[in-house]
This record gives structure tokens, sequence and C-alpha cells, in this order.
């Protein structure tokens, strides 16, 4: 068994283990990557990249398929869906082959294996190569995986994981989907699109229950319009085998076959390869403190297992400021200004408090709002549908969270994201100056409502974007 020694060990190389590794390496530390698998992690491989490589396709089809619209005469479109997944793999492959040259580049030692935590300061790594590693600090970056069910397990034929739906050999004539959250309301927009029945299942009483209500209403409209069938306040009880599908029982006793299920109720956190040593936990994950330290001195955790927030850019940001503690610096991490993007059709951004939260938390708010149908840019781009929505905190003025409902909402809600990391109060927003014609101007539109100045919307009426 080959020993190394050195500076940091980081075991995981998903979006936030391999940051950390290269931020460390930059600041001259000896830095080690432990990858059981593919560095980039779910985000990468099985998960943000290409999903996003198939709504690309599937929105140029929405847009082919409605350019009437636009005034444009265009013979019938069609997926080819073995090439939809051909190029999402080559996407993926290409930047899996850049991000390891780049860790590389950055005198990061990449090992591929498993990596076992035996002790505070050692990870036995089994591979190719077993390695016995010993380091002075380590980040815990093991991640996550789609969560099986028991009552009816993945098997990669009819029922799938966010993982094994990606490379169906062809368009199921139907599909239900299990769970309507982000992932779940993502692969609805993507089969949607591509003409699948879809039926979408819900435990709650509302889909993107994580969201604010009318952001929930907002979709689900959506959704109707485009054939979506949205069972919310169900569960599945059971799932049948047939020959040519699968059956599926509800909650209701109701029974409904279709051609696959995709299972997308959540996901496991992956802290099996760190349980030889007592590190505390709770509701199986990690604690963490500001600083991103564990219970252990030494070793630090960041992205899904430390149950915060599981987003990409959440456990990069993480991955970073773990690391600059490592390098001494005493850095908190701010939870407050990380948005969340849901690339529905219509999408979805969102950060900070919804008006609803902030209610709870006691913060004494209200939420403006500027419709898309009243921008010139919304109508020129024949994308009327949507909002975009501001929470204000009533006593100092203070941004305390948005949603962006509509075209671009993933973008948009960036804007939102500098004013809440710096802390802008609503006056500065509304003496910004956006460009004409855009859909940003969505956000001035809103906070000159809130500063009850509204430009573009009649005073007297102004009142009805306003909640709380």
């Amino acid at each position: 068994m080959e020993i190394k020694k050195v500076d940091v060990a980081v075991l995981g190389g998903g979006p936030g283990g391999y940051p950390a590794a290269i931020y460390l390496a930059n600041a001259g530390k000896k830095v080690a990557l432990i990858e059981a698998k593919y560095v980039g992690g779910t985000c990468l491989n099985w998960g943000c990249i290409p999903t996003k490589a198939l709504v690309t396709s599937v929105n140029l089809l929405r847009d082919i398929k409605n350019a009437e619209s636009f005034g444009l005469h265009v013979s019938q479109a069609k997926a080819d869906w073995p090439l939809m997944v051909a190029q999402k793999n080559e996407i993926v492959s290409g930047l899996r082959s850049s991000l390891d040259k780049l860790i590389r580049a950055s005198g990061v030692e990449i090992i591929q294996g498993q990596g076992v935590l035996t002790s505070p300061k050692k990870i036995e790594v089994k591979g190719k190569t077993p390695t016995s590693m010993e380091a002075d600090a380590i980040i815990l970056a093991t991640g996550s995986e789609p969560k099986d069910i028991k009552a009816f397990p993945f098997d990669g034929k009819f029922i799938h994981s966010s993982t094994t739906i990606l490379d169906l050999e062809s368009i199921p004539e139907s599909i239900l989907i299990i769970g309507a959250g982000a992932i779940g309301c993502e692969f609805a927009s993507i089969f949607a699109a591509l003409g699948s029945k879809v039926i979408l299942v819900e435990a709650l009483s509302r889909i993107l229950p994580l969201e604010c209500e009318t952001i929930s209403a907002a979709v689900a409209e959506g959704f109707k319009k485009d054939g979506i069938e949205i069972l919310c306040g169900h569960t599945v009880e059971a799932t049948k085998s047939l020959k040519d599908g699968i059956e599926v029982t509800l909650s209701d006793k109701r029974t409904l076959k279709v051609s696959c299920v995709l299972s997308a109720v959540g996901r496991r956190l992956n802290t099996d390869s760190f349980s030889a040593v007592p590190i505390k936990m709770e509701k199986g994950a990690v604690i963490v403190d500001e600083y991103l330290s564990t219970s252990v001195p030494g070793i630090w955790a960041i992205g899904d297992i430390t149950g915060k927030m599981m987003l990409a850019h959440a456990a990069t940001h993480q991955g970073i400021t773990a690391a600059r503690n490592i390098l001494g610096e005493k850095v908190r991490m701010n939870y407050d200004a990380i948005p969340a993007a849901t690339f529905t059709y219509p999408e979805v951004g969102s950060i900070g408090l919804t008006l609803e939260a902030a209610k709870k938390k006691g913060i004494k708010a209200k939420a403006y709002s500027y419709p898309f149908s009243a921008l010139g840019r919304s109508l020129a781009s024949r994308a009327p549908e949507g909002f975009a929505e501001l929470v204000v905190e009533e006593d100092t003025g203070k941004i305390i969270g948005a949603q962006v409902v509509g075209h671009n909402a993933c973008e948009l809600i960036a804007i939102i994201g500098v004013a809440l990391a710096n802390e802008i109060p609503i006056e500065c927003l509304a003496d910004t100056i956006q460009a004409h014609p855009t859909f940003a101007e969505a956000w001035l539109e809103a906070s000159l409502i809130a500063c009850k100045t509204p430009l573009h919307f009649p005073k007297t009426l102004a009142s009805k974007l306003t909640r709380g």
C-alpha cells in the first residue's frame, strides 16, 4: 500500500470538493483530492449539466413549434432522443475532461478510489493503487445520491432515479413522476415538451413546496397548459411491473398505467465513508459551525452532507469558505444570499426569504411584484407570463428576499443576489438604471412600487401588486 502525506485531503471531487482543493493548492498547500467516480460529482455528471443540456434542446423545440407566433413558418419539428442523449453525454464528457486538467494544472493530486476516514488524520483509499493518506486537515465533501424507496426500488427499466432517467433508450409514451420538488418538476417540463403524457404526484398540497405559494401557482398554471397532470396530496403506495410498462397504485387506491416512473422524492446523504470517526450528526447530516468545522478538530464538512442547502453553488461557496478557514482566516458562511434556480417551463429563480417565511420569523415585511405582461421586452419576446417579486422589511427598507418566475428567471435572480450580498436597501435598487428593453426592468419597476413611486403601472392599482 502506498503511503502519502499531504497538508489537506479532500474527500469528494464534486462542486464543493474540487473548488476547495484548487483554492488551497493555489495558496501553496499540498492537496490530494480523493474521488470514487468522476470529478465534478453529481452536478456535472448526472445532475445540473446533463439536465440543462436536455432543457436547452426541449426549449428550442418549444420555440420552433411556436414559430408562427413570431411570424415564422417552419416545417414540422421532431425530437431525436438518441441524438439528444449523445449530445448531452458529449457535453458532460468534454467538461469533465477539462475539469480534470484544470484540477491537475492547479497542483492538486487526484487519487481515484473509494476513500474511508479511519481516524481524524487518516484516509484509506481503495482503488487501483491502494493508498493510505495522512493529512493535517480533511474536508469531507461526499455529497448525496438519489433516495431509493424500499417499496419500489430503482430497477433502471421501469422505475428510474434522476440518474438512470437521463439515458432512456426512447421517449416514454407516459411517465409518472413521484415528487414535485425542483428535480421532479424539471423532468416534468422536459418530458412534456417531448410529447410524453406526464403525471406529477406530490404528497404535499402544492408543487415546488419550498417556493412561495404564488410561484407554485404560476408554475402549476404553466404545467397545466403543457398538459401535465398534477396530483397533489397523494402518495404512491405500490407499483406492479407489466410487460409493457408499470401499474401504479396511489393513496386514494386508484391505479394508473404508465410507461415508466421517475422517483424524485429526495436524496440520501453519503456519510458511510466517515462513520468510523465520532463526528456529531443530526438527522443524518453532519453538524458544522458557521466556519464549516465539524465536532472533530481538523475536519471540515461541506455540501449536501451538511444538510444546509443542497445546491451545487452553495457547496462551492462552502468549499471556498472552508478552505479560507483552513488557511487561517475567520470567514463565516452566509446562507442568506444563495440563489436557487429551477429550470422548469416557466423558469423559477428565488433568493433569501419569501413573504411567508419572513412572517414565520416574526419579520414585518411586504412583497412587491411587477408582471412581465407590462414589460415591453416580454411582449416583444412573446413571453408575457410571469412576474418578479421583492420582499422588503418594512421598518428598514432592507431587501430580504426575491422571487421571479418566467422567461430567463434563473438568470434574473442574480441581480438580487448582488443586492442581498451587499445589503442594498430598496431605495438604492429603485435608483438603478436598467437597460431598456430588458426583462431586468421588472426589478426596477417592483422597487419603484415598493417606494410608492410606480412608473409604468397606475398608482391607483399598485396595491394589487403588493402582498402582506
